[in-house]
């Protein structure tokens, strides 16, 4: 049995699926996405040995035609999956975001790369996926750019936050999202802004990062010294400050000696 073909004028979207993680996700992305996207979604099995020999054992008989494949999975064997899933659907690009490193290896993560080299399909890792922006992926030190026409369709619209805040009187009084976090804690954040004193607001969405809450690792990574899920966070307040910009600074910033006449 076929899928049906990727359509030249709309997106065509697997996700791949293998647990709360994923599943969050592709529902996210899947309620919000522009109307010219179409998002399909393939739970995988949750158990998958450590290496896979034979990926026709755990594949469906038929995925549809798609243009992008987002690969959520949550164990390293998914990954092995990752090319016959190209084959299968067709598809021109992937994202394979890294929120665990149990879940993409290094070794494997430049496994996959050169497989999906050798079949001409570019594949962005950002970690953590909110990292993932419409030339770049990844925090110092390890920022990577990268140029491909369909993950930076993607990428407009989900991965690195983005807003536009509105304030009157030192309080927050409207954001807007102009980039979601795949996953919607900026959205999340967004909405529980409002009201939010301008020098309470970076510190107010670390702690609504971790209420929505961020599902990235907990575990130290070796690459940034840090965990996943404090990475992210930082992209968040990043982009709350970015989003605040003179509103913030003229808080912080002041000219020497300067007293205010009605502290």
């Amino acid at each position: 049995m076929k899928g049906a073909s990727a359509s030249d004028n709309l997106f065509q979207i697997l996700s791949v699926t293998q647990g709360k993680w994923g599943e969050r996700i592709a529902e996210n992305i899947a309620a919000n996405a522009p109307t010219d996207w179409v998002v399909h979604s393939w739970a995988a099995p949750r158990v998958l040995p450590p290496i896979v020999d034979d990926p026709e054992d755990f594949l469906p008989p038929s995925l549809p035609q798609v243009d992008l494949v987002l690969a959520l999975g949550e164990v390293s064997g998914l990954v092995q999956l990752i090319p016959d899933i190209v084959k299968m659907t067709g598809a021109k690009a992937v994202v394979a975001p890294i929120d665990r490193n149990e879940s993409v290896p290094p070794g494997l993560a430049t496994q996959l790369t050169q497989w999906l080299k050798e079949m001409n399909v570019p594949v962005a890792l950002p970690k953590p996926f909110c990292s993932l922006a419409e030339d770049s992926i990844n925090r110092n030190p390890l920022v990577e750019t990268y140029d491909d026409p369909l993950i930076q369709r993607f990428a407009a619209h989900f991965g690195k936050p983005e807003f536009q805040v509105t304030v009157e009187d030192e309080k927050i009084v409207a954001v807007e999202v102009e980039r979601d976090s795949a996953c919607g804690c900026a959205k999340y954040v967004a909405d529980n802004l409002i009201g939010v004193k301008v020098d309470e607001a970076v510190e107010k969405t670390g702690m609504l990062h971790h209420h929505f809450p961020c599902l990235a690792s907990m575990n130290q990574d070796r690459d940034y010294n840090d965990t996943l899920m404090h990475v992210s966070g930082h992209f968040l307040q990043d982009a709350i400050k970015e989003g605040l910009g003179s509103n913030l600074s003229t808080l912080y910033i002041k000219p020497a000696g300067h007293v205010d006449e009605n502290p």
